[in-house]
């Protein structure tokens, strides 16, 4: 059974303060040229999307840097509801796993306030994982950590990538399955959109 782990590309994602809307419009219609396309606009940070290292480390590595291989695994997601400030008990946690939290806070993502008051991941847990040697970190918040975004940082310089907007992962039922991550492929990307599937 497989479960789709990403938000829809649409007009409607609400969109980081201060980044340019998205822009899907019909660039041709089968009545007008003899067929639909659509032409579409948005950053490269827009709805469930990763985060490669060149995303805040200028030295840091592209999407383009890692294996096709690494963007697939084994995942484990911790519920956290109701959490503001996150912890969790890692023992579980083994290298190379991709971690998973589950906040509840993509059900909130068409609500104006969405870019505020949402949870964020203790420094403790993230240095824990760290140590851990964890691949990849995934939310579905926009963002496990706040401005300045020091955690990101944390991460980024152990070449962990971090995929943010994450949905459905009330859908999970167990704590541990096979991931499968599909960034585009853009070149030199310092992150990309991209979709996220449970294999459980």
């Amino acid at each position: 059974m497989f479960v789709d782990l990403t938000l829809p590309i649409d007009d409607e994602i609400p969109v980081f303060p201060g980044n340019p809307p998205p822009n899907i419009k019909q660039f041709s219609t089968i009545e007008t040229k003899g067929w639909n396309e659509k032409q579409l606009t948005f950053t490269s940070h827009f709805s469930t999307h990763i985060d490669a290292p060149k995303h805040m480390i200028e030295s840091g590595k592209t999407l383009s840097d890692y294996l096709i291989e690494s963007f697939i695994g084994e995942a484990i997601v911790f519920d956290v509801r109701n959490q503001s400030t996150i912890d969790i008990d890692v023992s579980k946690v083994k290298p190379g796993d991709f971690v998973f939290f589950f906040t509840g806070y993509s059900d909130h993502i068409y609500e104006k306030d969405y870019f505020e008051n949402n949870p964020v991941i203790s420094e403790s847990i993230i240095r824990k994982l760290i140590e851990k040697k964890i691949s990849i970190l995934g939310i579905d918040s926009f963002t496990p950590d706040n401005h300045p975004y020091p955690l990101h940082k944390l991460l980024f310089l152990d070449n962990i990538r971090i995929v943010e907007n994450l949905t459905n992962l009330d859908k999970i039922s167990q704590q541990r399955f096979f991931c499968y991550i599909f960034p585009l492929n853009i070149k030199n990307a310092d992150g990309a959109p991209c979709r996220v599937v449970a294999e459980i």
